[in-house]
């Protein structure tokens, strides 16, 4: 239990943004609006205002806010936010902290993702973890000693942007891989590798064959006790699990593959536990 009584989770998206209160590490209330991603500044944080308001109440003791973007975080401005073209500079935390005048947190949605499940997830246990999330993209978030490292500009653990193949890490690891590289969708794939279908399965094991290859490099840099995998891509995980395992059967160090842990995230609204998680975590 972290004996939070009261704690909200933001998770801006391109297409929405959600909220939730937790109390006794739960989710008790939950809102959700539309993103006017091609809005301006004030229209978005209007938006976000809406959506904080339905859970907010005289008990909140802190808010924490996961966006898609480079975020300086001792004061809490955002800058590039993905898929929402005016936000280039925001000083989301100022913001927030003057209308609701209780402490504001802001982080990468990779580094939520981590947090979250250090928190209210299944790395509880752990002290140096890696939270990976395969969805439209590749984000990392990194943990070691207990602490959330984020580097001096929030840019730690962008494994996506390493060079790889005729692209990068990203591009063979996330959703992309079957969008961009194959011409498929991805959620298609799935159904048809649940039927038993051969040419299915076989996307899988090639994918999971890059995404082993790169937690090679993971490994070799941060040696975490755990990689929590999430994201839409990691639901389909059954499908590349032996494929990634048998790429880093060349890992070098034969004791740390075998002390290691991979695992997908069962956290329902992760995004929304990571940042409500934000203030707990030392840094």
């Amino acid at each position: 239990m972290t004996n939070v009584q009261n704690i909200i989770g933001v998770d801006l998206g391109g297409t929405n943004i959600r909220a939730g209160k937790i109390a006794q590490d739960q989710i008790v209330h939950i809102a959700k609006l539309p993103t006017p991603a091609k809005g301006s500044v004030d229209e978005v944080m209007s938006q976000i205002y809406s959506v904080v308001d339905r859970c907010f109440d005289a008990g909140t003791q802190s808010i924490g806010v996961g966006v898609p973007s480079v975020v300086d975080v001792e004061n809490g401005i955002v800058y590039d936010v993905t898929n929402i073209p005016s936000w280039k500079v925001v000083p989301l935390k100022e913001l927030l902290e003057k209308r609701y005048q209780v402490p504001v947190h802001v982080n990468n949605d990779a580094n939520c993702f981590a947090v979250g499940e250090k928190y209210f997830g299944k790395a509880k246990s752990y002290k140096n973890i890696v939270g990976v999330t395969l969805g439209t993209g590749l984000g990392c978030g990194l943990i070691f000693n207990g602490k959330l490292y984020e580097g001096s500009n929030c840019g730690a653990g962008e494994f996506g942007n390493l060079p790889y193949l005729s692209h990068n890490v990203e591009y063979y690891c996330s959703g992309q891989f079957f969008t961009d590289e194959k011409k498929v969708k991805a959620i298609d794939i799935f159904h048809l590798a649940k039927t038993g279908d051969d040419s299915a399965l076989k996307l899988f094991e090639e994918y999971g064959n890059h995404l082993g290859e790169a937690l090679k490099s993971i490994l070799y840099a941060y040696d975490p006790e755990v990689v929590i995998l999430g994201g839409s891509v990691s639901q389909s995980f059954e499908f590349f699990k032996e494929a990634m395992y048998l790429a880093l059967q060349d890992f070098a160090f034969r004791s740390v593959l075998a002390n290691l842990k991979i695992d997908i995230s069962e956290l329902e609204n992760s995004a929304i536990y990571g940042a409500a998680a934000l203030p707990l975590i030392k840094r």
